[in-house]
């Protein structure tokens, strides 16, 4: 035995302090979720940069909860927490708080596109922008949802520009930012839910940040597990008090 054994299993190395941190929030995605997961750390490791992976579980009723606590067991980058109630802006603002990285992206668990990625990320490391915002109606976009999802986002991009002055083409979906840059529009953010994606663009906005968007190719890896029409309520609700939150509030 040499001097500098003492015995014990040698302990794994440390893994690098990430520099980017992959933020998803996730609701009943049971099906999907191992697939994804594997498929998108694959990805992440090809890329080079020490990242992590923050599954941000909102009240699913399925297997998601076992499923997201089994793979963050199984892989040092994936981490998991769970809120235990269906609110997926209170889970994406969640997990930004809980992001250790120098960048910041917020992804969809049926996306995953590296494509967007690279190119934000080029973004942002060339100092051109501080958030990076992924739309799909840009001019050079490509949007294969269908037409009803379609026309629900120039819907809802159409009221936020008629009532908040939001000067955009999207909110929702795909984001990078650099997290030290957009942790003050965040805590200062009042709804959650489905609008809290569009509070954060709006607030960044009229804080002066610099946004930049690029166009992106939209294609779902299964159908939307929320019905489209029993969604509208209660967005129309957010959308006024996001109005209130902003407009009257501040």
């Amino acid at each position: 035995m040499s001097e500098h054994d003492d015995g014990q299993a040698p302990q794994p190395e440390p893994r690098p302090h990430p520099r980017l941190s992959v933020v998803i929030p996730v609701y009943n995605e049971e099906k999907i979720l191992h697939a994804a997961v594997t498929d998108l750390r694959d990805q992440l490791s090809e890329f080079g940069w020490p990242f992590e992976i923050i599954l941000a579980e909102n009240g699913s009723k399925d297997g998601t909860v076992p499923l997201a606590r089994a793979l963050s067991e199984k892989y040092p980058e994936v981490r998991f927490f769970s809120l235990g109630e269906p609110n997926y802006g209170k889970a994406l603002r969640e997990g930004i708080f809980k992001a250790r990285g120098e960048f910041v992206m917020c992804d969809e668990i049926d996306l995953c596109q590296m494509d967007f990625y690279r190119r934000a990320l080029d973004v942002l490391t060339a100092d051109e922008s501080d958030l990076v915002i992924g739309s799909k109606v840009l001019e050079g976009a490509s949007d294969e949802r269908p037409m009803s999802r379609h026309a629900a986002t120039l819907f809802y991009n159409g009221l936020l520009r008629l009532t908040l002055g939001f000067k955009g083409t999207d909110t929702h979906g795909l984001k990078a930012f650099r997290r030290t840059a957009l942790l003050d529009v965040v805590r200062a953010c009042l709804v959650d839910k489905d609008v809290f994606a569009s509070e954060l663009v709006i607030r960044a906005q009229r804080g002066g940040v610099r946004i930049r968007e690029i166009p992106v190719r939209i294609h779902e890896k299964r159908p939307p597990s929320i019905n489209l029409l029993k969604r509208v309520p209660n967005v129309l609700k957010n959308v006024g008090k996001l109005f209130v939150a902003i407009r009257i509030k501040g």
